[in-house]
């Protein structure tokens, strides 16, 4: 079968994470959203349905965004669709649980908690349109209805505030073995709950602590001495965990991580190597935190938090909500962002000061005086960061980067 994510009206509005990925793409315990979609059906994504503005989109091992409405005329513009396939189309909001996919063989409407989550449909059968899979519990459909065990994210702070109990039912299924040897002066508490990837390094004077919850750390992980890393924790290949307290997170590849870190997600290429804390937050790729630069995650007198969304200020339901930073976020030495603060791709903070709740995309500035980030300035410096790992910033990530500048440009006019 051709598995297909798509990205409804909610998960679009995801922000700002939505604005340079489809929601597939973010991470949630020790997968992406479209790898354990991928690992429920036993089929990789052929691609995702998503805001067309993201085409373009490109990452290591991702799905490429494809049109809806070429989906017809595969396999000729979808060529791994496969001819005479049927194609499964799935939420990217939906999280299945482990269990074996059901064995549908007709047409049928996928169904999780109540929620339309998708199709199954064999080849030949009218595939949704555009409104289906924008409001899929809206669609008229008339199909037999098959309930998937899982759950449904409903707000972007569900895969942070999840994100530790979703480790702890990964780490036991996707990594079941433990067995490893440690340099002398390593210190691990809940041994049978750790678990290594090929060439771990960790140096004398690391404490793994899997006393709550399971970790698993990556290939290539390198973890220097003074290091308290506590579970539930994955971290990502190639990822240097440079000292601190590091605890209850899922860490992306190729991170450099140092200072207090807790109840968090970093999706990748995320440089935050020096000290101040980060808590309760959901940093994109690319971001570089200078020295000092911390965020509140509780307010003083620990009430419910609200955050800035597509829809206005919601409240979160939640008494620790930290900051979404968005990709190619940077900030300068000291720093200091408020609860449930958003960070809009792209933005350029320093002075040393305490940022807005809300921050537009690409800004430029310190406290309330924001400027409009020169997409020129932007560009080159996004370019020069990524290649100091050996990454280069290619002609379809630019457009899709100017493509997001031109939306905010017209939003702050």
């Amino acid at each position: 079968m051709a598995l297909f994510l798509f990205d409804d009206e909610r998960a679009r509005a995801w922000t700002p994470f939505t604005v340079t990925r489809p929601a597939g793409e973010l991470l949630f315990g020790c997968l992406t959203l479209r790898g354990r979609a991928e690992h429920f059906w036993g089929e990789p994504c052929v691609g995702h349905v998503a805001d067309p503005r993201l085409e373009g989109f490109a990452e290591p091992g991702a799905a490429p965004v494809v049109e809806a409405s070429a989906l017809d005329s595969a396999p000729d513009t979808v060529p791994d669709a496969g001819e005479g396939r049927a194609r499964i189309f799935f939420s990217s909001r939906a999280v299945p649980s482990f269990a074996p996919a059901p064995p549908v063989r007709e047409p049928a409407v996928l169904t999780m908690e109540g929620q339309i989550v998708g199709w199954v449909l064999p080849h030949g059968t009218e595939l949704p349109d555009e409104n289906d899979l924008l409001n899929p519990d809206d669609s008229d459909m008339d199909l037999p209805r098959v309930d998937i065990p899982g759950r449904v994210l409903s707000n972007i702070w569900d895969l942070m505030a999840g994100n530790g109990d979703q480790v702890c039912s990964d780490v036991p299924v996707l990594f079941p073995e433990s067995r490893f040897t440690l340099t002398e002066g390593v210190h691990v508490s809940g041994a049978e709950r750790v678990s290594l990837g090929d060439g771990v390094q960790l140096e004398a004077g690391v404490h793994l602590d899997a006393t709550d919850g399971p970790i698993r750390l990556s290939n290539g992980v390198h973890v220097s001495a003074f290091t308290r890393l506590a579970g539930p924790a994955f971290v990502g290949p190639d990822t240097h965990i440079l000292g601190g307290s590091v605890g209850n997170v899922t860490i992306g590849p190729a991170c450099r991580v140092r200072g207090e870190v807790s109840h968090t997600v970093l999706l990748g290429y995320v440089n935050k190597a020096h000290e101040g804390y980060l808590g309760h937050a959901y940093v994109g790729r690319w971001v570089n935190l200078g020295a000092l630069t911390t965020n509140s995650d509780l307010k003083n007198n620990y009430g419910v938090v609200r955050v800035h969304t597509a829809d206005g200020s919601v409240d979160t339901g939640l008494i620790k909500v930290g900051c979404f930073l968005g990709d190619h976020v940077k900030t300068g030495i000291g720093t200091l962002l408020p609860t449930g603060c958003v960070v809009g791709l792209g933005s350029n903070l320093f002075g040393g000061v305490m940022a807005p709740p809300h921050v537009p995309p690409f800004s430029w500035g310190k406290g309330e005086r924001l400027e409009e980030y020169d997409i020129e300035r932007f560009l080159d410096t996004a370019a020069l960061a990524m290649s100091r790992r050996d990454v280069s910033l290619e002609k379809a990530g630019r457009t899709l980067l100017q493509r997001a500048w031109e939306r905010a440009h017209e939003e702050r006019e």
